[in-house]
């Protein structure tokens, strides 16, 4: 698939609005040899589309923020990253979104285009995560993608009390998929204590 064909029609979403209470500070806020972790995460992807910053109240404007093509702002603080996910799909000006986080930074452009050339073969599929190819029941929710018409589905979802993106798998039209054999376990890094930051850098 022509990513950068297709990306026109694909905002990538990086949800930042996170405390952070176990790194000790918001995660967007963190810094790669320096430089802001959105600056590095930006460089990585290459996204060739539109681009996406979610964060929450008290959050906002994060170093890099300016590198993106807009930032929106979760309506309230501390609703988990199901709310990042709808702060996402409402706020995106185009028909799929890919929807991934400020702490893995060893996700890319192959995640991200598998998930596209996926979803587009699967008429009834209105969202799509990754689950482990030798065990379905681990579930990675992000990076994922979306149709932005899921939104009111979502939305109903949520005030019924969910907040775990996992749950989101027990809608109809929002499926996992076992993720390719191929790919290493490093990819799912997850930056969540100041030990997995020092642990990365020193990869």
């Amino acid at each position: 698939m022509d990513m950068t064909s297709a990306a026109s029609e694909i905002t990538l979403a990086i949800l930042a609005g996170g405390q952070g209470s176990r790194m000790g500070r918001p995660k967007g806020e963190l810094l790669i040899g320096g430089n802001p972790i959105l600056a590095y995460l930006l460089d990585r992807f290459q996204w060739p589309g539109p681009t996406l910053l979610v964060t929450a109240p008290g959050r906002e404007h994060p170093p890099g923020h300016e590198l993106f093509s807009r930032e929106v702002t979760d309506p309230v603080a501390g609703e988990g990253p199901l709310r990042g996910v709808l702060t996402a799909l409402e706020a995106s000006e185009t028909p799929l979104v890919i929807i991934t986080t400020v702490d893995m930074p060893e996700m890319g452009t192959e995640q991200f285009a598998f998930l596209v050339s996926q979803i587009v073969t699967r008429k009834i599929a209105m969202g799509l995560m990754l689950h482990s190819p030798k065990d379905e029941r681990r579930i990675e929710p992000f990076p994922s993608i979306y149709h932005r018409d899921i939104f009111e589905c979502l939305h109903a979802h949520f005030t019924t009390g969910q907040r775990s993106a996992h749950s989101l798998t027990s809608l109809e039209r929002i499926i996992s998929i076992a993720w390719p054999m191929e790919w290493p376990d490093g990819i799912w890094t997850n930056l969540n204590r100041r030990e997995d930051l020092e642990a990365w850098l020193d990869r």
